[in-house]
């Protein structure tokens, strides 16, 4: 019997997950990380963590599924994008990880849209330079901390600190690379010009891999810290998002995949580098050779809900909530809301964004609001949607839904008719772990390639077809939603 193993990096934990050689999962265990804010804006986390949660992981898995871990054949990785890992050239780490969620360096965004142009910028990496980014936290070492700056040989993001410690190799996937926004996306590889105009040294950067490539294999001292077999080889895996994206499925043109987390992202595999010309969706490589993907990101999808609830319902339960706004007529009679409550990023990257419900009278309730916020939400979510048609891909054959906000048959019936799109789920809910796992199983030839990994183990397990009745009335709402935030930004910064 053959198992692969998919490990995941998140913020919160380290996740190990195995898989057999028909795509079932067989265990997953979680070893949780704390995270640091030293100063204002800041956001932290110590990759020795990382390393000891990921073995504490491995051991339990592998205890938990009583397998014998002789008969793991390949390893997948799997994590949070953008994060910085600097290593001397012993490899060894020179300060905390500055991670995704990290707000501090907005001054060396402009920097670089300086340095390199704007526009230039965006036809390169496919992205404008935004403080999640992997490449202003670079700069904002080399201006803030020199001594740590000159010490730096190697660049490395979350996960792939993880390979350097089963394996000793610096290596990385082109999907996590392109993240770091000093990729060429046609190329997809480290761009010269970007590197050379940011003084970034080109022999940092480590080599690049196609998510099912192999780069390395666990070496003696990882195996005895493990309990792996030394030699175990471990594929380049992806991103959170693009090995997300492998485990539910859009791994074609024309699937799109919609998660409804706290946060929210519209995700679509593209046959090309498209870029959208303002940069306002994010546009990277691909865990599958040979393609890309837009993505449209929101900050408050169902972290909307969740402060709603908590704000203003506490004592209500959610399904009590949800049946209250079953009853009120699509469009909530004119009740809108703008779900800015963290700023925005897709399709409008202002950090001084902000919530607000719109068009309240004496008629609405609290159903009326609470079905509000879940139309906004999904107006939200259509943004990134035109964006991503609009960008070149005008052919959308589905849409795939994950994520806690999609598993009440109302907010999905709204996603559905907002979107006018069949909305459909499957039976994976083990996200990037399991995608790392299938590309670690397509690295050893347990499938051809990714989408026929895909095809043999995710199976469709409902569908929600949208509501044409509904068509207009969300049209509607939908242009007045989108007249809303250009007339509000000025007052948004005067409310600092």
């Amino acid at each position: 019997m053959a198992y692969f193993l998919g490990l995941d990096v998140s913020t919160t934990s380290s996740k190990a997950l195995l898989i057999d050689h028909s795509g079932t999962v067989l265990g997953a265990t979680s070893s949780p990380h704390t995270l640091s804010s030293p100063k204002p804006l800041w956001s932290e986390q110590d990759p020795a963590q990382w390393w000891q949660a990921v073995v504490q992981s491995i051991r339990s898995v592998i205890l938990q599924t009583g397998i014998a871990a002789s008969e793991i054949e390949a390893i997948g990785l799997t994590g949070q994008m953008h994060g910085l890992v600097l290593l001397d050239a012993d490899g060894e780490v020179l300060r905390p990880a500055i991670l995704w969620n990290d707000q501090r360096c907005q001054a060396q965004c402009d920097e670089i849209h300086q340095r390199v142009g704007k526009q230039r910028f965006i036809q390169i990496s496919g992205n404008v330079a935004l403080t999640g980014f992997t490449a202003p936290k670079i700069l904002w070492v080399a201006e803030n901390e020199p001594e740590i700056y000159t010490q730096a040989r190697h660049v490395l993001l979350p996960k792939d600190y993880i390979r350097y410690k089963l394996t000793g190799e610096f290596a990385m996937d082109k999907a996590d690379g392109s993240g770091t926004v000093l990729f060429d996306l046609k190329a997809r590889d480290w761009s010269e010009e970007l590197l050379k105009t940011l003084n970034i040294p080109r022999e940092w950067m480590p080599p690049t891999y196609e998510g099912p490539e192999i780069t390395g294999h666990v070496s003696e001292s990882a195996a005895e810290l493990t309990g792996l077999p030394q030699g175990v080889p471990v594929v380049a895996g992806g991103g959170d998002q693009a090995a997300g994206a492998v485990g539910v499925g859009p791994v074609e043109p024309g699937i799109i995949g919609l998660t409804v987390g706290t946060s929210g992202v519209i995700f679509a595999s593209t046959p090309a580098p498209l870029i959208e010309p303002e940069g306002r969706l994010h546009a990277f490589c691909h865990a599958v050779p040979g393609l890309w993907h837009f993505m449209g990101v929101m900050l408050s999808a169902a972290g909307s809900l969740q402060w709603y609830r908590d704000t203003l319902a506490p004592e209500v339960s959610f399904d009590d909530l949800l049946r209250e706004a079953e009853t009120v007529p699509a469009g909530s009679e004119g009740l809108l809301f703008l779900p800015y409550l963290s700023g925005e990023r897709t399709p409008h990257p202002d950090p001084l964004a902000r919530g607000a419900f719109i068009g309240l009278t004496l008629r609405h309730t609290r159903g009326h609001m609470t079905r509000a916020v879940l139309e906004g939400v999904a107006f939200g979510l259509k943004d990134s949607f035109n964006l991503i048609r609009d960008a070149g891909l005008e052919s959308v054959s589905q849409v795939r839904a994950s994520g806690g906000g999609t598993k009440g048959a109302l907010w999905r019936q709204i996603l559905a008719d907002v979107l006018e799109s069949e909305l459909v789920s499957v039976n994976t809910a083990e996200g990037g772990a399991f995608g790392a796992a299938l590309l670690a199983g397509v690295g050893r030839g347990a499938w051809p390639d990714v989408v026929t990994a895909c095809h043999e183990t995710i199976q469709i397990t409902g569908k929600t077809d949208p509501n044409p009745d509904n068509f207009e009335v969300y049209r509607h709402a939908y242009q007045v939603y989108r007249e809303l935030y250009p007339l509000l930004k000025q007052t948004f910064t005067q409310l600092i």
